[in-house]
């Protein structure tokens, strides 16, 4: 009966407390923005621990074998191994792609420059207003530069102050990254000991049900798309030194690295080695398409249904849904993480479906029973 007389209570003051925060948005939001950096780090450590997670399983399970008499060495061996291992890939695409860059950028600005009038003249041949384009590279000069080197300068500071806290909350969620990864053993059973605690036990069973499978999806998705892109990066890598088409090495890197993005990593790739062709070859430009999608039909035909197959177990359709929300929301990262996403409510619905139907399935079989027995 009081939880009754209290319930108005708790409605009234609800409505009083949002009407508040409505009448004083702006500071309820810069409230919520100084939450968002504060609890940052942590989202952020979270979500490195979870993705480390997969390489570190996977050597786990080999120095299980290796090493069966010193299970308390093997989270912390796993451990580096897995930081060695991202540390070296780095390392390696660094060495790859800077003096690739640096080549493409000497390479391509005399051609810019020696181009420059004649791709001038073909866009007034269709029209197309190049004034714009022809004042600012009449006025790009040191002359201009010096007289808006202030801005200049003040800019470069608030982009090193951003990149230095986005640097500082790398670090902190790294740090707790490693903590939760060498803890995980004991924070697991802590967890769950929470949920039993606080939730019922079909509820509880259900939410531990939904992690295993969202930890199962999510380590399948990511460990399977590291090996394509890898792969992937190497055929582009392999077919443009056998054709002898420029800048093998970066557009095989780009190739790998935009393998993460479905759909669109696909494109933009194509898009800048056709790109970089144009600039240095054009006369190899067809060729560069016809090898570049031939490599990708290859591969997507023969090796990502090995590599990937059904990992996420999306249909094309769903999967191409899943992006297209993913990115529209949180941009690049919700392109990546929504597939495996799509791919754990796909499988909860389905399960929940066939569920119900079994269900009424049952029913139907029970009320023929019951009437054929009248």
């Amino acid at each position: 009966m009081n939880v009754k007389r209290s319930d108005p209570w708790l409605l009234i003051l609800f409505g009083v407390g949002l009407f508040a925060a409505f009448m004083n948005l702006s500071a309820v939001l810069a409230l919520l923005g100084h939450v968002a950096e504060l609890v940052f780090p942590i989202l952020l450590g979270l979500l490195m621990a979870f993705v480390l997670n997969v390489p570190m399983r996977g050597f786990e399970k080999r120095l299980d074998k290796l090493l069966p008499r010193a299970k308390k060495l093997i989270p912390g061996l796993s451990l580096l191994l897995t930081l060695a291992a991202i540390l070296l890939a780095f390392i390696l695409a660094g060495t790859l792609l800077v003096p690739a860059l640096v080549s493409s950028v000497q390479s391509l600005i005399p051609v810019i420059q020696a181009k420059w009038p004649e791709w001038m003249e073909l866009l007034n041949s269709y029209e197309v207003d190049t004034s714009l384009i022809t004042e600012w590279a009449a006025s790009f000069d040191v002359t201009s530069l010096s007289y808006n080197m202030g801005d200049l300068l003040g800019r470069v500071v608030n982009g090193l102050r951003g990149v230095l806290s986005l640097m500082t909350s790398l670090i902190f969620g790294l740090v707790i990254a490693i903590y939760l990864l060498l803890s995980k053993d004991r924070l697991g059973p802590q967890a769950k000991k929470l949920v039993y605690a606080y939730l019922k036990e079909p509820a509880a069973d259900r939410l531990c049900y939904v992690a295993r499978l969202s930890s199962d999806v999510y380590a399948k998705f990511l460990s399977g798309q590291c090996v394509e892109a890898i792969l992937l990066g190497c055929l582009i890598f392999a077919a443009f030194t056998i054709f002898r088409l420029p800048y093998a090495a970066l557009t095989g890197f780009l190739t790998g690295l935009f393998a993460f993005i479905p759909y669109v990593g696909a494109f933009l790739s194509l898009f800048l080695g056709a790109l970089l062709t144009l600039l240095v070859a054009p006369g190899k430009l067809l060729l560069c398409v016809i090898v570049y999608s031939a490599v990708q039909f290859t591969e997507n035909q023969f090796i990502y249904p090995h590599v990937v197959g059904g990992s996420v177990g999306l249909a094309p359709l769903w999967t191409l849904i899943a992006a297209l929300i993913g990115g529209k929301l949180f941009g690049l990262p919700g392109i990546i993480f929504f597939i495996p996403l799509a791919a754990v409510v796909y499988s909860l619905l389905r399960e929940d479906v066939n569920r119900r139907l079994e269900q009424k399935a049952q029913r139907k079989a029970a009320e023929k029973e019951l009437w054929g027995e009248e």
